[in-house]
C-alpha cells in the first residue's frame, strides 16, 4: 500500500477535514482515504456511464422492470 503526501492543502480544507473526521471518531488520514476512495468510485462510475453506448432504453421501462422485481 502506498503512502500519499498532500502539499499545499488550504487551511480551510485542512480544518474541515479535521472537523469531519472528529465527528465520526476517525483520524484525518482514515477519513481522507475513505473520502478519496468514494470520489474515485464516483468518478469511475460517471466515466463508465458517459462512455456507455446509447441503448435507447426508456426510463419508464427501467422503472417498470425494477418495480416488477420488487413485487416478486
Amino acid at each position: 500500500m502506498k503512502t500519499l503526501y498532500l502539499r499545499n492543502v488550504p487551511d480551510e480544507v485542512s480544518a474541515a477535514l479535521e472537523e469531519l473526521a472528529a465527528r465520526q471518531s476517525m483520524s484525518v488520514s482514515a477519513f481522507a482515504v475513505r473520502e478519496l476512495t468514494a470520489a474515485v468510485a464516483f468518478r469511475r462510475n460517471a466515466d463508465l456511464l458517459w462512455s456507455a453506448p446509447e441503448l435507447a432504453v426508456k426510463v419508464e421501462d427501467i422503472v417498470e422492470v425494477v418495480r416488477a422485481g420488487r413485487d416478486r
